[in-house]
């Protein structure tokens, strides 16, 4: 008995273990891109749009391949019809059974079967371009929403120290006024800079919940309430991409980015979709073949008696009829197109149209991509300059607060104009935080585009 109860003791403990274990999980950001990647709805959709795609690969294989169909049918004639054995009409009933075989064949259509098969190889490829762009895009954001959770954090430790020291603060005010050193007018200032406080803790601590339930719904998490990712402590630190020139990182994008390379993948698709109009304007020709046998239930004539009355037997076995009545057809068909109510022209205008979209797109992705990878390295230099001009205000802020505190520790100065310098000593450490990672992902951006993973050095 003694026994049974130690096991069950022990079950409920590693049951407790991995209960604790699984709502402490904290996700690092390579964790939140991979889940992402794999459960996104949106990259669910783009690989079923790639499956598509090699289903319609597998009907343009098809389009070369003979068409065979067989058919059979049993038929009953019930009433006056004529009697195939005696050509005289009569009441009677008599059934047939027939089957056959067709099959047909392209030989040649305006190459219209070739080009399809290479546009739905096109299709395959531009497909699995978009996949890796949705990729790169949720990856992205990912890292966004991530970064955006680590400052909430920082922040409203800062925001908590704020309180904490404020409410310190409270108390020697109070017992300041108890002994009658200081007005109790500081006092009051002193309560509602603490009230402040707890608001700016509440506000900090909702940014960081709707960070945290933001991150959780991009990874399609339902369980957001216990999400939380690990603490690190990233580094606003240079970057070798930075130093490049903003002509290298453009022209290496160019290469290597998926943006572009969808633009000519969809060129490419409309110049097939041109192509493959442009062969109806051209001659067709198919091969053809069809084999047929019929059976007959009906009575059949082995001659006449001397009365010239005829001599009836019954039908043949079904095989040997099969066998005596089959028959064999087969050739070939021409089509030469000469007026279809201008629909292969309509056709051929229409893609030249796409085609020439598709050229314009093409050229506006290129600038696209230069637009964004300029505007991507200014915002870094932009947010590098900010971050250090926040530091710097930091510095001054923290040497002027300490001043403060040494004035105020001798009575030189009241605790309003104290608590003032608090709080903005506070905000500038806010400020460095949102600089910091504001920099921190705008610097990823760059070398995003560069050709360096989002999770690499962060």
């Amino acid at each position: 008995m003694k026994k049974i109860i130690f096991n069950l003791i022990l079950v409920a403990l590693l049951f407790v273990g991995i209960t604790t274990s699984a709502q402490t999980k904290k996700w690092t950001l390579q964790e939140c891109v991979d889940y992402a990647i794999k459960n996104n709805i949106s990259i669910q959709q783009s690989e079923l749009d790639l499956k598509s795609t090699a289903i319609g690969k597998k009907s343009a294989i098809g389009s070369f391949l003979p068409s065979i169909n067989a058919n059979a049918s049993h038929s009953w004639n019930i009433g006056l019809n004529q009697n195939i054995t005696t050509g005289l009409l009569q009441n009677q009933t008599t059934q047939f059974t027939s089957a056959g075989l067709n099959s047909n064949i392209t030989i040649y259509n305006g190459l219209q079967n070739q080009n399809k098969l290479r546009k739905a190889n096109l299709s395959i490829i531009a497909a699995q371009y978009q996949v890796s762009k949705m990729k790169d895009d949720i990856s992205l954001n990912v890292a966004n929403a991530f970064l955006q959770i680590l400052f909430n954090k920082e922040n409203l430790k800062v925001q908590k120290e704020q309180l904490s020291n404020d409410e310190k603060q409270q108390k020697k005010s109070e017992e300041l006024v108890a002994a009658g050193v200081v007005a109790r007018g500081d006092l009051l200032d002193v309560k509602a800079t603490v009230a402040l406080d707890k608001q700016k803790v509440i506000a900090a601590e909702n940014n960081l919940f709707l960070s945290n339930l933001s991150l959780a719904q991009l990874l399609q998490i339902e369980d957001f309430q216990t999400f939380d990712i690990a603490d690190v402590d990233y580094q606003a630190s240079s970057s070798a991409t930075m130093l490049e020139k903003p002509e290298t990182i453009v022209e290496k994008a160019k290469l290597d980015r998926v943006e572009l390379k969808i633009a000519k993948a969809n060129l490419e698709l409309a110049q097939k979709d041109l192509q493959i109009s442009k062969g109806a304007f051209q001659p067709s020709l198919t091969g053809f073949y069809s084999f047929s046998s019929r059976v007959s239930y009906s009575d059949r004539i082995l001659g006449v008696d001397g009365n010239g009355v005829p001599i009836l037997s019954g039908p043949l076995p079904f095989f040997d009829q099969f066998s005596n009545n089959k028959g064999h057809n087969f050739g070939v068909q021409l089509n030469i197109p000469i007026l279809n109510g201008f629909s292969a022209k309509n056709n051929v205008d229409r893609f030249k149209i796409a085609l020439d979209r598709s050229k314009i797109s093409e050229k506006q992705a290129v600038l696209d991509l230069e637009r964004n990878v300029y505007t991507a390295i200014t915002n870094a230099q932009g947010a590098l300059n900010a971050y250090e001009a926040a530091v710097a205000a930091f510095d001054a802020r923290k040497e002027a607060f300490n001043y403060a505190k040494e004035k105020f520790a001798v009575g030189m100065m009241n605790s309003f104009d104290y608590t003032q310098s608090q709080t903005l000593f506070t905000n500038a450490q806010s400020e460095v935080l949102r600089t910091k990672y504001d920099y921190i992902f705008k610097v990823k951006i760059v070398e995003f585009y560069f050709g360096i993973p989002i999770t690499e050095k962060l």
